[in-house]
């Protein structure tokens, strides 16, 4: 069996590359720059470019399962190109944000146009609906963490679930591989409830550093990542922290259940990634 994996460098994608590679299984793997992909010995390296549908004859010649990499503009085009190549089983890396519906929300929409083109496809698909990444913590704390021993944000109380991306990698590797995900949607979470505060007391557990909190108004927050930041996207965060205060997210089972392990928690999260904070 061949399985072409998209977006194959990306923080989710490149572990579904080590998945799918340790279980024997031919691994394609398509990128825009196939000189510099760094991928492991093993797999089959292609240009492509989802964003030019055009591109991909050559990578999906043969495939049987696609994992794809949300690109909105071009899914449909993409989706009948895979089909008519003959691809059996496709595996959507998608959003928990999919489920806002209520027309605020520009990630839900953004991974709705990809779902809704696979789900019209008729071949077996998943989706993997992963909630916030622990990796966005880098982005927003590392760069004070590594240079002043603080973070500084609003909502200290706002609660997360945070995943690590290794799991949504496995998982996604799962349904590629094993029967029984075809036309399932995964809502997957980390195993723990943590609020923004706990999750800067981990970090600096796992450092061995003092790091404070400093939590800011909900309008200096605002100020603040509109540095940053596209104004829809700071509004769309602001306000699933400030929800988040009263009605947290709920803890999923779904990794454990398709892993039939438990999911890596924040802490173990923090220990891969170090170095990005020192």
């Amino acid at each position: 069996m061949t399985i072409l994996i998209t977006g194959a460098t990306g923080r989710v994608g490149r572990r579904v590359v080590d998945a799918v590679l340790r279980s024997g299984e031919r691994v394609r793997a398509l990128t825009r720059d196939p000189e510099n992909a760094r991928l492991p010995v093993g797999v089959e390296v292609v240009r492509g470019d989802l964003k030019q549908p055009d591109s991909l004859a050559t990578a999906l010649g043969g495939v049987d399962s696609l994992y794809l990499f949300p690109e909105p503009s071009t899914a449909r085009a993409v989706v009948e190109t895979a089909v008519e190549a003959g691809v059996q089983r496709i595996v959507v890396l998608s959003s928990s944000s999919v489920l806002d519906e209520s027309g605020d929300n520009h990630s839900g929409e953004y991974h709705r146009v990809v779902e809704r083109a696979v789900a019209a496809s008729g071949v077996a698909w998943t989706f993997v609906r992963p909630d916030e990444f622990a990796g966005n913590v880098l982005w927003k704390w590392s760069a004070s963490i590594r240079a002043e021993g603080v973070v500084r944000a609003p909502h200290a109380d706002a609660v997360r679930v945070l995943i690590h991306e290794a799991d949504v990698g496995d998982v996604a590797a799962a349904a590629l591989l094993e029967e029984g995900h075809a036309d399932r949607a995964y809502l997957i979470t980390g195993p723990e409830a943590l609020t923004q505060a706990e999750q800067v007391r981990v970090i600096g557990e796992v450092l061995g550093r003092d790091i404070r909190f400093e939590e800011l108004t909900h309008e200096q927050g605002r100020a603040a990542m509109l540095g940053s930041m596209p104004e829809p996207v700071v509004d769309m965060v602001l306000g699933y922290l400030a929800e988040a205060v009263d009605s947290p997210p709920r803890v999923s089972s779904v990794v454990e259940e398709v892993l039939r392990r438990p999911a890596r928690t924040f802490k173990q999260w923090v220990e891969d990634h170090r170095s990005d904070f020192v």
